[in-house]
């Protein structure tokens, strides 16, 4: 895996997720994106199998539902940020130039 692809995975999913994971997840799937794509659909599955709000009277309450919905924003925003290895864009913008051949004339 190039360094620059592991650089932006571990920016989009924190320094301390496991590197060897991340190497043999993009060995497979072979994308950026999809990597962190699958990685952020699991650590979403995983906080929606568990309780999403616990509360004990008077003592305290844990609320999660912001993680899930952080989660999901940024899967979100994933679709508009280029990864590194995207292939790149054509810029249907960009001026080409015809060469003409001039022709006889009567």
């Amino acid at each position: 895996m190039p360094a620059a692809v592991l650089r932006w995975l571990l920016a989009q999913l924190g320094p301390d997720t496991d590197t060897t994971d991340l190497t043999a997840r993009y060995e497979r799937l072979h994308s950026a994106r999809a990597v962190v794509l699958e990685v952020l659909h699991e650590r979403r599955a995983a906080l929606l199998a568990e309780p999403l709000k616990v509360t004990v009277n008077g003592v305290a309450t844990i609320d999660t539902s912001a993680n899930v919905t952080a989660l999901e924003r940024t899967i979100t925003q994933l679709a508009d940020e280029p990864a590194p290895d995207d292939p790149t864009a054509v810029d249907r913008s960009l001026l080409s130039t015809v060469e003409l051949c001039p022709r006889r004339r009567r």
